[in-house]
């Protein structure tokens, strides 16, 4: 389970995020919703021991952040917005040379059947010529090769087709509950959103995305 409690984030006399407090349990997907400059992906880097709170405790089943980030990353997946994946390789030379960095050894079939699980079939293609959605599957399963305990998505599916939203918002649905992973994503797609998420959390001082999803029926934790 992860735990976070009594969050604090500033730069400098910016303050980004306040007194966050919530728990997620394993198989559960999270939605973080908010306006832009709200602070969503700061709470993402934070979790993915990128940045560190100025106050606050995170605890990630039995380890603590302030004493075990070398620990908790082998557990952590994080996808940012911005793809990062070699434009001139393929499909497979991106995986293999990501296995290589990995904590854990898997076989070229394996790997190839990681992108085949998210309907990702352009083995042998340079990434420069896939889709924008299939770049984003990449991506994906690029972070997933060490098999991690939690995955953190910033905007996965963002500026994609409706086919690869649809693909990938399955493929997310069946990580969490078919392998128990902790999924938290940050997105403005509502549909989306109301769709996947178990719960949703809402940063920032703007009620827009509250007043929206307030007749969900999803529960909503509000900072």
């Amino acid at each position: 389970m992860l735990s976070v409690d009594s969050l604090k984030k500033r730069y400098r006399k910016k303050l980004v995020l306040e007194n966050l407090t919530f728990t997620v349990r394993p198989g559960e997907i999270i939605g973080l919703v908010g306006e832009n400059g709200a602070g969503k992906s700061t709470l993402l880097r934070i979790l993915a021991t990128i940045d560190k709170p100025n106050k606050g405790s995170i605890s990630f089943f039995n380890y603590l952040y302030s004493k075990n980030r070398k620990e908790i990353r082998k557990y952590i997946g994080y996808v940012p917005q911005d793809i990062a994946i070699w434009e001139e390789l393929t499909v497979k030379e991106n995986m293999l040379f990501f296995e290589k960095l990995s904590l854990s050894s898997k076989s070229s079939q394996e790997l190839r059947q990681l992108c085949l699980d998210m309907n990702l079939d352009k083995w042998e293609e340079p990434v420069k010529k896939l889709s924008g959605g299939m770049k984003r599957k990449l991506n994906i399963a690029i972070t997933l090769i060490h098999e991690p305990t939690m995955l953190l998505l910033d905007e996965p599916t963002v500026g994609i087709d409706l086919k690869s939203k649809i693909e990938i918002g399955s493929y997310l649905l069946k990580q969490a509950k078919d392998n128990n992973r902790i999924i938290i994503y940050t997105s403005h797609d509502m549909d989306e959103i109301n769709h996947l998420c178990d719960r949703v959390i809402c940063i920032g001082e703007d009620s827009f995305y509250e007043d929206i999803l307030k007749d969900s029926g999803k529960e909503i934790i509000s900072f």
